[in-house]
């Protein structure tokens, strides 16, 4: 099975919680809602869940082998990663020429 596509839905900036994917496999299947979270110094994915009776959490859809979910890993947190430089590209282009820059008569 291969990712087709990663798409980042929304980014986050407070909290654990930095943005929600979804994951096309083979062209045919897309898996929605998968987390993406920063804590203790590192990025991992968190599967869509429900939460039981119980108060407990269960997830709805998994990877059954660790290379499996290694792979998912990797193409969702680059996914997000991109979709961060990208954001904060756009942010500078808004922003302008930083108060910093002089303009040299001449080099307009």
């Amino acid at each position: 099975m291969e990712i087709t596509d990663v798409k980042i839905r929304k980014l986050f900036s407070d909290g654990p919680m930095k943005a929600i994917a979804s994951v096309t496999f083979d062209g045919q299947l897309a898996l929605h809602d998968i987390k993406v979270i920063h804590a203790r110094d590192k990025y991992f994915i968190v599967m869509p869940s429900r939460k039981n009776p119980d108060g407990t959490y269960r997830d709805i859809v998994h990877p059954i082998r660790a290379e499996f979910r290694t792979m998912m890993e990797e193409a969702v947190i680059g996914a997000y990663r991109r979709e961060l430089e990208a954001a904060s590209d756009a942010a500078h282009k808004e922003a302008g020429p930083s108060e910093t820059e002089e303009t040299v008569p001449g080099d307009e």
